[in-house]
């Protein structure tokens, strides 16, 4: 069923049809996954949190507001399970996005965050500075305080629109814009630290 809409699969599936509930989780298990192991920074506990956002999915069917988007409404489900999770491990210390990266030193600049997030400078021959500059990135966002780190991951890794972003996290969209406005000066200020650190 890839050429169904969502809202069409969604649908299908609450008038009982589970293979489209299945297209659903197989459509979103590299995306929403993505999210919630860079959100949660921990393999094992983004994959318990796919499969409770996909339980919370589906028994809370009926839930769903006929008109409305389903990826905003996965999503603010998929945040909210997230947030149970870190509160239950009741971990405060900031560890990777992405584990297997190791820390190591770059020195080459990049302008703004988008550059930084999606690598659009100057692309250096050898791999392994556009690697360190992937980890310097990764630690420049896992310091930034929890609200921020959520709209920033929501904006720039997924792109969500503010509006969007306003119905996931279920906060005005003058809150979206300055938190994401405050997310990008902290991180440029991280980013020039770190930067000047290895100078």
């Amino acid at each position: 069923m890839p050429e169904r809409s969502d809202e069409e699969l969604f649908k299908l599936f609450r008038a009982g049809n589970v293979t489209a509930f299945d297209a659903l989780v197989h459509r979103y298990e590299g995306e929403l996954f993505g999210y919630l192991n860079r959100y949660l920074r921990n393999r094992e506990l983004a994959e318990d949190t796919f499969q409770n956002t996909f339980m919370a999915i589906y028994q809370k069917a009926e839930n769903f507001e006929e008109g409305k988007k389903f990826k905003p409404w996965l999503y603010a489900i998929a945040t909210n399970q997230a947030i149970d999770a870190s509160r239950k491990r009741k971990r405060r210390q900031a560890i990777s996005l992405e584990s297997e990266w190791s820390n190591s030193e770059g020195s080459t600049k990049v302008g703004n965050l988008r550059d930084a997030l999606e690598g659009n400078t100057e692309k250096p021959d050898n791999p392994v500075i556009m690697d360190e500059k992937k980890v310097q990135v990764r630690k420049a966002i896992d310091m930034l305080p929890e609200n921020l780190r959520q709209v920033l991951l929501l904006a720039y890794f997924h792109e969500f629109k503010y509006q969007e972003i306003s119905e996931v996290l279920g906060i005005p969209l003058g809150t979206v814009k300055s938190r994401l406005h405050a997310a990008l000066e902290k991180f440029q200020q991280t980013w020039e630290q770190m930067q000047d650190g290895v100078s």
